[in-house]
């Protein structure tokens, strides 16, 4: 199996950096991950009455249809790493009339503020790549710990899959060069989740500018 690169930067410089780009966010992600995240709920299927977490929930675009999902009986929790972040997302529900959905926590993953076997179901949409090497297993041992038996995981993440190509070579350059703009770096979520104990339901891969994208369902046994 190919090497992951290493997360250089602190985790108090990205939580600095996402602080600071909060508000313009959207604007220069536009809409290139959508149709990831869209099959990536579609595997995760969050029926009405559901706990569920989403890691990473950024300016909570994924937020808006999980609330909408888990209906008036059920609850969203969010964790992110950015206050900044929190504050864009909360604005997004309240303008949505799904404030009181949601819970938004300010966290890290790799100690999850839940208790065990209290969710139905984890979300996590190009955030796993974020973590450090060593912190990807701890991240999603957490997940597996506040998920009840039987309850899913959604991983949509950059891939090493497959031959590397000139995007994922350059990819992983800038990463290491840049990683104060380039913080995120293709991984084995499909592996990594198994080696965490997840057994997986159902992983698809698609291409995002030449480089692979995976969507992997995992289930708690």
């Amino acid at each position: 199996m190919a090497e992951i690169s290493r997360v250089t930067r602190t985790k108090e410089e990205a939580r600095a950096s996402y602080d600071r780009m909060s508000r313009w966010y959207d604007a220069m992600a536009g809409d290139s991950e959508k149709k990831y995240k869209e099959i990536g709920l579609q595997l995760l299927a969050v029926q009405p009455g559901e706990t569920v977490l989403e890691i990473g929930f950024g300016t909570g675009k994924t937020l808006l249809p999980l609330a909408r999902a888990v209906g008036e009986k059920g609850k969203v929790h969010g964790l992110d790493i950015s206050e900044g972040m929190r504050t864009v997302a909360g604005e997004r529900l309240r303008k949505a009339g799904l404030s009181s959905r949601t819970n938004l926590k300010i966290g890290d993953a790799a100690s999850l503020p839940f208790p065990d076997s209290s969710l139905d179901a984890v979300f996590l949409c190009f955030t796993l790549e974020l973590f450090d090497t060593p912190e990807i297993p701890l991240v999603l041992r957490e997940c597996k710990r506040v998920l009840c038996p039987g309850g899913r995981i959604c991983v949509v993440a950059m891939s090493k899959k497959g031959k590397p190509n000139l995007m994922t070579r350059l990819y992983d350059w800038s990463h290491d060069k840049i990683p104060n703009y380039v913080d995120c770096r293709p991984i084995f979520a499909r592996e990594s989740m198994e080696a965490a104990g997840f057994k997986t339901q159902e992983a698809k891969v698609m291409p995002m500018w030449g480089l692979p994208v995976e969507m992997v369902l995992g289930i708690k046994l």
